[in-house]
């Protein structure tokens, strides 16, 4: 072999094994990094899934579970049905993730609605304090109301919700010992029990309506929720504030 073609070969395996400039090995022909393209795809694939579960959010609102479809989806999501079926195989998938979503976010808004403090509230008050966000909640997430009032959901998001109601019924309970700590606890159980099917009740008329009329519908849960639990709390809770006690009689 000629010594500049053993020179030139030299030359090239030494220009393979040198080490890179910096940053120079990550560099792709797109100018990104090989580590960045996995965050970059993972950043889309999150975005696509969001399109998804808001599209079936909306589907699901619309329509109901049973009746929606994964090709509705994808038609109201802007998407082939292929693409949707990247990410979830079937239109259970998509109820149960957007169903674990919507209970984390539920969990948290009756959380914050049934906290110590409204405990210390006057009745009336705090009926709103506890009420307002819950109906709030279903009411900007109707695809919420339509999941875990519909028929045919799959299993996991009625054992969630299941899960969910016999919580927020220990929480109804515990607000009423404050309001009636000298009940025996079956009595309060009963009363917590019947008070949480009203308000059940009241939310499928709220549902069913928009507007002025669903406003008052509001105000007729309210209404009935108080004039079931006033006359059972009496003057001598503890929690209800003196200016709520003036003017009051027996038939009040």
């Amino acid at each position: 072999m000629p010594e500049s073609k053993a020179r030139k070969g030299a030359t090239g395996e030494g220009a393979a094994s040198k080490p890179p400039a910096d940053g120079a090995a990550d560099r792709t022909a797109g100018g990104l990094t090989e580590a960045a393209r996995p965050r970059r795809r993972q950043a889309r694939g999150e975005a696509r899934i969001a399109q998804l579960l808001q599209a079936a959010a909306r589907v699901f609102s619309a329509s109901g579970y049973t009746a929606s479809s994964t090709n509705a989806i994808a038609r109201e999501a802007g998407v082939s049905p292929g693409t949707l079926y990247q990410f979830f195989p079937n239109k259970e998938a998509i109820a149960v993730e957007l169903g674990d979503q919507l209970l984390h976010h539920w969990g948290d808004t009756y959380g914050a609605a049934f906290t110590p403090s409204h405990m210390e509230l006057p009745l009336d008050r705090m009926l709103d304090a506890v009420l307002d966000p819950l109906i709030a909640f279903n009411c900007e997430n109707p695809a919420f109301f339509a999941l875990m009032h519909g028929s045919e959901v799959p299993g996991r998001i009625t054992e969630a919700h299941d899960t969910v109601h016999a919580t927020m019924l220990t929480r109804v309970e515990e607000i009423l010992l404050g309001y009636l700590p000298d009940a025996p606890a079956d009595q309060v159980h009963r009363v917590a029990d019947m008070a949480f099917m009203a308000f059940k009740a009241g939310l499928d008329l709220i549902m069913a309506h928009e507007g002025e009329e669903r406003d008052a519908y509001i105000r007729e849960l309210k209404a009935l929720m108080f004039r079931y639990l006033d006359p059972l709390i009496g003057d001598d809770s503890p929690h209800l504030a003196p200016h709520a006690r003036q003017g009051r009689t027996p038939q009040d």
